[in-house]
């Protein structure tokens, strides 16, 4: 709800204060100034991303007016977590073969709809447990191989982000080039045409310029920021996945355990030490 309030602010403030300063609206609509920065912009996204990251872009985009990294699912996952845990400690990490071999099938992980939606996470959850239930690895050499892991996830969480940005600060240049084309037209047409149409082809140009900026620093620019946010939200729920591994590879409880992973949680959404130990006395 934020960003929608947010992108109706950016639009009544612009075109609020054009038109309380007595402009016209309709000297704004230049649909080929559009044409001429929005393709240039995307064909420049095309070239520098691998074609999977388009719809990696636009499917993360579209998913941000609405975050998924809530109260709610925190303590989803943190249940989730003790769970499995307590059932490896009574009765032997052999006991949760068959959860985490097959997690849709698996009644635990069932009880837990929006981890299960999640592949990444589920397959990254059942990865470390089959690990775990080797026994052949020492906690630290986990926790190593957790940190390669997620710098790796790091880079792959971050990267929509980063080709916004490259796109956001490719805007404004594209504005100009639009600008500039525009001008080129109207000094084609200086002794054939009216001052009237002169101006409006100079108006129009001008156009140009200002559409790349509006669009780099009140959309895609935000849009960048947000991306990035979202990436570090998800990637702080991997890091207290692994705090919760690790800790009981160490031979922690599993109510221990995810502690360790709560107190990993960034504090805007974290659940109280009172909420965690309630939902794992429910479970």
């Amino acid at each position: 709800m934020a960003k929608i309030i947010g992108i109706i602010v950016v639009f009544a403030s612009v075109l609020g204060g054009y038109l309380l300063s007595h402009g016209q609206l309709a000297a704004l609509i230049q649909p080929f100034e559009v044409l001429i920065i929005g393709g240039a912009a995307f064909g420049a996204f095309l070239q520098a991303n691998p074609g999977s990251t388009t719809m990696h872009v636009v499917k993360k985009s579209l998913k941000l007016f609405s975050s998924r990294f809530t109260h709610t699912f925190y303590l989803e996952v943190l249940r989730l977590l003790y769970e499995i845990l307590n059932k490896s400690r009574r009765e032997g990490m052999m006991a949760i073969e068959a959860d985490v071999e097959d997690p849709g099938a698996s009644p635990i992980f069932s009880k837990y709809p929006a981890v299960l939606q999640d592949e990444r996470m589920t397959a990254y959850v059942c990865d470390y447990l089959r690990i775990m239930s080797s026994g052949n690895m020492a906690p630290h050499e986990l926790e190593g191989l957790f940190d390669m892991e997620l710098a790796s996830l790091k880079e792959h969480l971050e990267h929509p982000s980063h080709a916004v940005t490259k796109v956001a600060d490719a805007l404004p240049g594209f504005g100009i080039v639009a600008a500039v084309l525009g001008i080129v037209v109207t000094m084609a047409m200086l002794g054939e045409a009216e001052q009237a149409a002169l101006g409006q082809h100079v108006g129009a140009a001008l156009v140009g310029t200002f559409l790349g900026i509006l669009a780099a620093y009140g959309f895609f620019g935000p849009l960048a920021g947000a991306l990035e946010h979202d990436a570090k939200e998800e990637l702080n729920v991997y890091e207290a996945i692994k705090a919760c591994l690790v800790a009981s590879a160490s031979g922690m409880p599993p109510s221990m355990a995810v502690e360790f992973g709560r107190k990993v949680l960034f504090p805007a959404h974290r659940p109280s030490f009172i909420e965690l130990e309630q939902a794992m006395r429910g479970n």
